[in-house]
């Protein structure tokens, strides 16, 4: 009995036992605290819930292992088996909840992946092995462009090419621009970011140029012809992700131009309920849609959203049961059933009026056109017959009233231009604040006093912030990068223009307009800014800035205005 009693004892004080129990504690435990807890708390995903949830589980699994009735080596896999499952549960749920998080962006995910992580050790090999050249660059035809041999000077021009894309993407820039700063023989290289442009570095003429030639290169065009405008599309790959990259060229006396593009087609795309319209506003719009005559203005300065509006509306008209057309210089985006007609304005033998007029004529029910390049477009479109055609025109215009008075200019007679106009939507884009490390505030009553909102219903804006804090430690935030401001959001105004306002606009009377237009309650440009900011979507310093970029462009020539490109994401 007492041998038996002392094998008992042996067995429960075996010194490797409780060493298997804890090596996939140790394991689990290292994982929660060093990525699962810091990506909670980088993310705001209530990191102290999380812990708590943890803690828990671990605890089950301990008391689960040591606590198994069964004896023997059996008994230990069983309970190191049942260990294992439990904290496996703990494993998996965090990914899987936290995932789905709106808040986590996704290049940000938790992934347990390792033979993805494996590859991805094998490609930045296969990269170092190729010569760091860490992008594939496929042009229109399918061609490989090839990575030069590391001891040439092609090589160095590959590397500095690539090094501006990797830069942009990893700044989410939607576009990177390479163009001459007018000093010292230097071209500079800008980031748009969020509508924002931000200088990223300077480089030698001579530099600048080669990597502007290799980029055409890689696109098919044409690296001799350094003034003409050319546009072409490489397809880029870099860790498995493949973007579609859109090179424009431009030459001036000043110096060749590139601007790189990152998927246009998908920054266009946009479904009516995703474009920012408030209610109201919607409901105008859907007025305007059903009219289904005349002539709509529509309005925005460049890189504000005008491609994507113009887009938007010809596609709320069912292209499959009506004759639905665009003219567009740029397309930037092929819209399913929609008849798109280029305009090349380098041919000669073509006029956009000429091609505008020959479109009209054959009584088409849906018009866009996205560009005014000369005097005589506006004049073929009031010619039309608008009670069978509905034309939309996209102009550069900082609002509502700046685009009928630039639409009148344009036309040169005030009953002209006014007779036709069944409606004006105008909008612009401001920079959504980081949803991860914004900052709350308690505004004061003097400040919504001059912004106009009631002091009783708003007891709190936010700002942008730039970090989070991790265990007490503050740390630039991973989401927006520093910036505070992550994506853009459409701010509008839209007005259906009846016989009352037209009689306004043939006298010239914009004053009596604009108070027409405030009598229908509508929201302004200013006031949907203010909601969004109020629902703390935007901060009162975007709205500033917005405005005031928008107040310094009004005085702008009409014709100048019609004419800026829409080769931005508009």
């Amino acid at each position: 009995m007492s041998l038996v009693l002392a094998q008992d004892a042996y067995i429960l004080v075996s010194p490797w036992k409780p060493v298997l129990f804890l090596v996939p504690l140790v394991a689990w435990a290292w994982l929660i605290s060093t990525v699962y807890d810091k990506h909670a708390a980088r993310f705001n995903l209530e990191p102290k819930k999380w812990n708590s949830f943890h803690l828990f589980i671990g605890l089950i699994a301990f008391i689960v292992a040591v606590a198994m009735p069964m004896q023997g080596a059996a008994g230990v896999w069983v309970a190191l088996a049942a260990e294992i499952a439990i904290l496996a549960v703990s494993v998996a749920v965090y990914p899987l909840i936290a995932n789905k998080d709106d808040r986590v962006p996704e290049e940000h995910r938790v992934k347990l992946d390792f033979s993805h992580m494996a590859e991805a050790r094998s490609a930045k090999a296969d990269a170092k092995q190729a010569g760091n050249a860490e992008l594939k660059i496929m042009a229109d035809d399918g061609t490989v462009t090839p990575v030069p041999d590391k001891e040439t000077s092609d090589f160095t021009v590959r590397v500095a090419a690539e090094g501006i894309l990797i830069r942009g993407k990893e700044a989410r820039a939607s576009e990177m621009v390479i163009r001459p700063t007018g000093r010292d023989q230097t071209y500079g290289v800008v980031f748009l970011i969020d509508g924002i442009p931000t200088a990223d570095t300077t480089l030698p003429a001579e530099e600048a140029v080669k990597i502007i030639d290799y980029w055409k290169k890689c696109a098919k065009l044409d690296v001799d012809d350094r003034r003409r405008k050319q546009i072409g599309t490489v397809d880029v790959t870099h860790h498995d992700k493949s973007q579609n990259i859109r090179l424009t060229t431009t030459g001036s006396q000043a110096g060749m131009m590139l601007t790189l593009m990152v998927n246009p087609a998908i920054a266009v795309r946009r479904k009516f309920n995703s474009m920012g319209f408030l209610e109201p506003q919607a409901k105008v719009i859907n007025q305007i849609v059903a009219d289904a005559s005349g002539i709509v203005l529509l309005a925005a300065p460049a890189d504000n959203g005008g491609t994507t509006l113009l887009y938007c509306m010809t596609k709320m008209h069912d292209a499959y049961t009506q004759n639905v057309q665009t003219i567009e210089m740029d397309q930037q985006d092929a819209l399913e059933g929609v008849r798109q007609n280029p305009y090349d304005p380098t041919k000669e033998d073509q006029e956009h009026s000429t091609l505008v007029r020959s479109i009209l004529r054959r009584d088409p029910d849906v018009v866009a056109i996205a560009d005014v390049p000369d005097a005589s477009t506006p004049k073929e479109m009031c010619r039309a017959d608008h009670e069978r055609t509905r034309q939309y025109l996209l102009l550069r215009a900082n609002g509502a009233l700046p685009a009928i008075q630039t639409w009148c200019k344009a036309v040169g007679d005030l009953p002209t231009a006014a007779e036709p106009l069944h409606g004006v939507i105008a909008g612009r884009l401001v920079r959504k604040l980081c949803q991860n490390c914004r900052v709350g505030y308690a505004p004061s009553g003097d400040m919504l006093k001059k912004l106009g909102l009631p002091a009783d219903k708003v007891p709190q804006l936010f700002k942008k912030g730039g970090q989070v804090l991790i265990k007490n430690k503050p740390e630039t935030c991973p989401v927006c990068s520093g910036i505070g401001y992550i994506g853009q959001e459409g701010i509008f105004e839209a007005y259906l223009l009846g016989p009352t306002d037209r009689e306004l606009i043939k006298s010239g009377n914009l004053a009596a307009l604009r108070a027409e237009f405030r009598k229908r309650g509508t929201p302004t440009l200013q006031q949907a800014a203010l909601l969004k900011a109020v629902e703390g979507i935007t901060s009162i310093e975007e709205i500033m800035r917005v405005t005031a970029s928008g107040e310094t462009t009004k005085k702008a020539k009409p014709a100048a205005t019609a004419r800026e490109g829409t080769a931005g994401r508009g």
